[in-house]
């Protein structure tokens, strides 16, 4: 679903101090039921919870969360408790992504499998997972209930995928998208739709906030990409070029293996398959990307998929709200300038 909206245009500068600010009570709320989930007798579990949850992350899923109720003049506090599940169910993500990438950095800090073991890493995401649901429950809400456990399953789904995909440059652009849709958009999606589910608006305005939620999800996975090569290790919070160490196709990987010669080709093939990644490696990615594009492709296509989550955020009833949705889309844009 695409909702079009030539009256406004994307701001030119955006931050994300308005949903921050409209979302600042709430939130409050959200963060304590977030320690309070976390504590446990098992002292390893708050150890490790605590170690990701206090290391500096933007929370913008659960702020979506909240905003997205608020746009539909909800009043209540399920709003706070689908919040702090949706960050529950991302932090036990990265924990068990940070496994499965055999990632060191998390958000600039040590990784908890590099503290803990993958074995503690995976059991206390698991737990996470156990929380978010049981909070989900509470909500009462069968219908928020559903799309996030959807949601749930189709993120390890992704997961599954882009670990059979790894180091295969057979991987195609739209085998990449659904990867993504997958992995990230499916999270950005459910915790937006959630929101008017319980503030109890229709059909309609909840397909356009998942709408609003799946391209922001996109374009934002698409800039990680990018900045993968482009960033710095504080913007991106791990280090830069560990998509490329780890064999990770990404979408400008995949254009600039299209757009090159059988050389060229042949360098990807060594650099993502057989594990030919240091950082002359690296070097040479980075100048091949260059020539081909691949970066400036890859930005444009995350615009594409920010401009229709743009759309959906402006066809909402004018409301604070409503400006911080559209502001986050223009942030998340930006962060590759």
């Amino acid at each position: 679903m695409s909702v079009a909206n030539p009256a406004r245009e994307m701001p030119a500068r955006a931050s994300i101090e308005p949903i921050v600010r409209l979302t600042s009570p709430a939130m409050g709320e959200v963060n304590a039921m977030i320690l309070a989930m976390a504590g446990s007798n098992v002292a390893l579990i708050p150890e490790i919870a605590e170690h990701l949850i206090s290391s500096g992350g933007k929370r913008l899923r659960p702020m979506l969360t909240i905003a997205s109720a608020l746009a539909h003049g909800y009043s209540g506090d399920a709003h706070v408790k689908l919040a702090a599940s949706v960050e529950f169910m991302h932090t036990a993500t990265l924990l068990h992504d940070d496994v499965v990438d055999e990632s060191d950095l998390r958000r600039g800090k040590q990784s908890a499998r590099m503290i803990w073991g993958n074995q503690a890493s995976v059991l206390v995401g698991d737990f996470l997972l156990g929380q978010a649901f049981k909070t989900m429950v509470e909500v009462g809400s069968l219908e928020a209930l559903r799309i996030l456990s959807g949601a749930s399953a189709v993120i390890a789904e992704g997961e599954v995928w882009q670990l059979s995909a790894a180091k295969h440059m057979t991987t195609s652009e739209a085998d990449y998208l659904q990867v993504i849709e997958a992995k990230t958009a499916a999270l950005f999606a459910a915790a937006t739709e959630v929101g008017p589910v319980v503030a109890g608006a229709g059909p309609e305005a909840c397909a356009r906030m998942r709408d609003y939620g799946l391209h922001l999800g996109l374009a934002f996975q698409l800039l990680d990409d990018v900045l993968d090569y482009r960033g710095t290790a504080k913007a991106l919070g791990k280090n830069v070029g560990d998509d490329f160490r780890e064999g990770k196709i990404t979408l400008p990987v995949i254009l600039a293996h299209g757009r090159g010669t059988e050389a060229e080709r042949a360098f990807w093939r060594e650099a993502m398959e057989k594990g030919v990644n240091d950082d002359a490696a690296l070097a040479e990615a980075r100048r091949l990307l260059d020539r081909h594009g691949a970066l400036e492709a890859t930005i444009e296509r995350a615009r594409g998929f920010g401009n229709v989550a743009f759309s959906a955020a402006a066809s909402l009833p004018p409301s604070e709200a409503r400006e911080a949705l559209i502001e986050v889309v223009a942030f998340c844009i930006e962060r590759i300038n």
